[in-house]
């Protein structure tokens, strides 16, 4: 590489981190992580920051409650023009406590359960629309319409307001990016988003304060447990945290799992011989592709991990991605292999979920989607053909693909 006409030799880890996260590269940033694995369990990263590379040192962090996720928007957003919103993603005792609590009364076992049914008719509708057409972006037909549809109707969005909510999503979604990363255009995309979403929420809460209906933006407006109601900035967080980890992970989710059954047909024919592995299978994409690449963490005392010690205030860039690739923790990191979860099989969990205090609180909605999915295909598809290689969306966080061009074939 050269700047300024004078050549500048990067090494090769240098250029893992850089190549980690560039946008030229979210097709494939695992060769990358596995250069910066092999170099250590932390690499130095931007802005005095390290790279957590390694399954181990990722989940003891994670699993800590002395490192902090508080800090990450002034971590990534420290000179953004507008402030995201406070949701409890970003929040410690008691703060979080208090709002996660109102918050998972949404995502009960029972709730859930009680969730499939819906699931499983919306993509039957959408899978026989799938075969009549044949050929079709797979995001479009399928990976968006079923989260996004899902998670409206638990908030109580209006169906004629679901495109309009995935338009806000999406640009938002790409905000969560560190901002060394953005243009000025996807900077100013998201800051015109983030009022957007204020706005159509801000209304929508207000109605449910004049109508109540049974809908979980209603229920939060109302809260009033023991003194938990929620300040109108914090409703509108945990509104923006649950719409967009709501459905634009399981996006990727969905379609990154389907992409792994295309590249590995004989787990696909596996799949299909052995439907009971779907449950298990939906643990195994999470591992092999995840939706959620890194995350942060802050240091709020002195700690020491494989021999490095952080000092209170220094912050690490978690790569949940890489770490689940680590051939330490995984073996055959590389493989995808459906039945690595499956009962009487022992293995390490993965971390796409997280770990500890911000474990992702809609993971058993994404478990459900993704398990409903799984079990149509294999039930009504005999075959998936790519009909090109898929582009990437530059996000780094919320890594996905823009388009998903598939032939299917009914069975």
């Amino acid at each position: 590489m050269s700047s300024d006409h004078s050549a500048v030799e990067l090494t090769p880890v240098q250029l893992a981190v850089i190549e980690s996260v560039a946008p030229h590269m979210r097709h494939n940033p695992y060769d990358s992580y596995a250069v910066l694995r092999d170099a250590g369990p932390f690499v130095p990263g931007p802005h005095d920051m390290h790279l957590v590379t390694r399954h181990h040192e990722a989940q003891t962090i994670m699993q800590d409650p002395r490192w902090s996720h508080a800090e990450e928007p002034q971590l990534l957003h420290g000179d953004s023009d507008v402030e995201l919103p406070g949701s409890f993603l970003w929040m410690e005792p008691p703060d979080h406590t208090r709002l996660r609590g109102l918050v998972s009364k949404a995502f009960t076992a029972r709730t859930i359960s009680g969730m499939r049914e819906r699931a499983e008719r919306l993509v039957d509708d959408l899978l026989a629309k799938m075969l009549a057409e044949r050929d079709v972006d797979l995001l479009d037909a399928l990976a968006y319409p079923l989260p996004l549809t899902m998670v409206c109707d638990l908030l109580g969005v209006p169906a004629d307001a679901h495109e309009h909510v995935r338009e806000i999503s999406t640009a938002i979604a790409r905000g969560l990016d560190p901002d060394v990363l953005l243009s000025p255009d996807e900077l100013a995309a998201r800051t015109a988003a983030v009022y957007a979403f204020l706005d159509f929420f801000g209304e929508l809460a207000e109605e449910r304060r004049k109508s109540p209906r049974e809908d979980l933006i209603t229920a939060l407006v109302q809260a009033d447990d023991a003194g938990a109601k929620l300040t109108s900035t914090e409703l509108l967080g945990t509104l923006l945290i649950l719409v967009v980890a709501g459905h634009e992970t399981t996006v990727n989710l969905i379609g990154n799992g389907v992409l792994a059954l295309i590249r590995n047909p004989d787990e696909f024919e596996r799949l299909r011989a052995y439907p009971e592995l779907c449950e298990p299978a939906v643990d195994e994409v999470l591992r092999y592709d995840a939706p959620v690449h890194l995350t942060t963490r802050t240091a709020h005392d002195d700690i020491t991990i494989a021999g490095r010690t952080f000092a209170p205030g220094d912050a690490v860039i978690v790569l949940l991605a890489s770490a689940n690739r680590d051939p330490l923790a995984f073996p055959d990191a590389d493989r995808f292999d459906i039945a690595r979860y499956a009962r009487g099989r022992k293995s390490e969990r993965h971390l796409s979920f997280g770990l500890g205090l911000h474990y992702c609180l809609g993971a058993p909605l994404a478990r459900l989607e993704m398990q409903v999915v799984l079990r149509a295909i294999t039930e009504r598809v005999a075959t998936m053909t790519l009909l090109e290689e898929p582009p990437y969306r530059p996000n780094v966080v919320v890594r996905g693909m823009s388009q998903l061009r598939v032939r299917l074939e009914s069975r």
